[in-house]
């Protein structure tokens, strides 16, 4: 039986407002995290995914006040992530909400990271996300919002996680970040068929056709998705029945 493609909305947010930038750079403000939710979880969004991009010490109160907010609009699972670096980190993250954790620079910093948030939540908890970088015939590990090479190559850094307790990666092409010009198909390909666990694809969003192409040629499990939903550009109704129609196993909401 083939398990349904999942279509997740992703909310990165400052700590109280939703914003969204191109390449990771040049932020907008795009909106109210929790009426955002609310709407998504309307629309038959299979999960949401909510990351707190600013991820300083200071801003975490708010954050997890965020997190309170979305997770009372949703009856779908909530990932969250953003400047987790322990487990106290994540317990208040879940706390607050989330059933899965998301992190990225602190486990590069910190591999080890990874197993201990395995141990105590499950692997199907824990999402290692990945920003990668095409670099000629590779991609590097990019971390800090996307700033700086962390000299590792992503392929490698996927399997190395998945090894260590990532029961999920979140897969994100730096370089087709907010551009709208496609998913970077060879890339989540290249992750999907190096690791045993689901991949969500993200980055470059805006046709249908993207969403049917890194389905079926980028082999991912999910695709991710945040300007176009923010924006009304595209619903995620209408880009269901598009890929229920094309082939593409989808759930519908009841």
């Amino acid at each position: 039986m083939t398990l349904a493609r999942r279509i997740i909305p992703c909310l990165d947010t400052d700590g109280a407002r939703v914003v969204k930038g191109v390449n990771f750079v040049g932020l907008r403000d795009a909106g109210d995290p929790a009426e955002l939710a609310a709407r998504y979880n309307a629309e038959g969004a299979d999960e949401l995914i909510v990351l707190d991009i600013a991820a300083s010490r200071d801003r975490r109160p708010t954050f997890l006040e965020t997190i309170r907010r979305v997770a009372a609009e949703l009856a779908i699972p909530l990932t969250a992530g953003g400047g987790i670096r322990t487990l106290e980190d994540a317990r208040a993250v879940v706390r607050a909400g989330a059933d899965k954790i998301t992190v990225n620079t602190a486990a590069v910093e910190e591999p080890e990271l990874i197993s201990r948030l395995s141990g105590e939540f499950g692997a199907q908890a824990v999402v290692l996300a990945i920003d990668a970088k095409r670099e000629t015939t590779s991609w590097d590990v990019r971390i800090r919002g996307g700033r700086d090479s962390a000299h590792l190559d992503a392929i490698g850094w996927a399997r190395k996680g998945v090894e260590l307790g990532a029961g999920e990666i979140l897969l994100t092409s730096v370089d087709r970040d907010g551009t709208q010009s496609g998913f970077d198909v060879p890339l989540t390909a290249a992750i999907s068929r190096a690791v045993s666990v689901p991949v969500i694809a993200s980055g470059g969003a805006k046709l249908p056709e993207d969403f049917l192409q890194v389905f079926s040629e980028g082999e991912a499990d999910a695709a991710l998705a945040a300007s176009i939903f923010h924006d009304d550009t595209q619903s995620i109704r209408s880009l269901k029945q598009f890929l229920s129609q094309s082939g593409i196993p989808v759930r519908f909401p009841c």
